[in-house]
């Protein structure tokens, strides 16, 4: 009878699981895992993960992304506030540019999102369950990718990317898990959240090496009409903490545009379209290739 602890885990074709082709926007080589069970937690979701487009027909090695919000990377179908278009920007990125890397995409689990993306406990909100998430990450699902696909599992190849809550776990991971993490991408973070805990946790972190990718849009919480005065104030507000974060990281001894790359995104709201657009550079920059102008 097989355990929990040594659940069996088949990866199947996207398209034999969400089998109405019409229904579902995705590109490329991506699998499904499904009910993988997690000790940390005691829950089960699906795992999905992308291919790169040289996957199959080579022996190569290749960098792990893992991101947050898994539903959320690929399919219009599956998101419930729209998709990231991950895989069509990795496709472009390999064959435009031939960089190429796995992207682990981990759904969220509803009404739990909150808990498992929160490493501190919020007055109002609650949470704090982020370090078992993060445990469920390191310790049970990278093992089990690891050795099912051809990954580069050390450090430097691998990374943690998510936002808005995800970009506040991602930049908590990346220090928590120094020795799993050397990369962490953090689209428009949640610094807010639990009394903005983050800033001094990250403050008296020890430095680690690697790299950081952190953003944030102009319009984050709205304010493109004039009577929209209080959105805007908040979206300066919540740049106005990225910004602040991003002085810690350099105090730390990060180097903008070389171990720290920080996007200000004029107009950018907090939605998906302003993350699919600010998506390519992060991969860029966590692969170390040439920055390019999207707009």
């Amino acid at each position: 009878m097989q355990t929990k602890q040594h659940q069996k885990v088949e990866w199947r074709p996207y398209h034999d699981v969400y089998y109405e082709r019409h229904r579902h926007s995705i590109s490329g080589n991506i699998k499904i895992a499904q009910h993988i069970y997690s000790p940390q937690l005691d829950n089960y979701r699906d795992i999905l993960i992308y291919l790169p487009p040289s996957y199959d027909n080579s022996q190569s090695h290749y960098p792990v992304l893992y991101m947050h919000d898994g539903y959320n990377l690929f399919d219009e179908a599956t998101s419930y506030t729209g998709e990231w278009h991950v895989d069509e920007t990795m496709e472009t990125l390999a064959h435009e540019e031939q960089l190429e890397a796995i992207v682990v995409g981990i759904p969220s689990m509803g009404k739990d999102r909150l808990a498992e993306y929160s490493p501190f406990v919020d007055d109002k909100y609650g949470g704090g369950r982020g370090e078992d998430y993060l445990a469920f990450l390191t310790n049970t699902l990278k093992p089990m990718v690891d050795t099912t696909f051809r990954t580069l599992p050390n450090k430097r190849n691998t990374g943690i990317f998510g936002s808005s809550m995800g970009g506040l776990i991602s930049l908590y991971g990346f220090f928590h898990h120094p020795a799993v993490f050397g990369f962490a991408g953090v689209m428009s973070p949640s610094l807010w959240f639990a009394n903005r805990a983050i800033f001094g946790y990250v403050e008296h972190a020890t430095y680690q090496q690697g790299k950081i990718y952190l953003d944030a849009g102009t319009r984050e919480m709205g304010g493109h009409w004039p009577d929209q005065t209080i959105l805007r104030s908040r979206s300066r507000r919540y740049y106005g903490r990225v910004r602040r974060i991003k002085r810690i990281l350099v105090k730390k001894g990060y180097r903008p545009t070389r171990n720290l790359l920080h996007v200000e995104d004029a107009g950018g709201g907090h939605n998906e379209a302003a993350w699919a657009y600010r998506l390519p550079n992060a991969i860029r920059f966590f692969l170390g290739a040439p920055l390019k102008k999207e707009r």
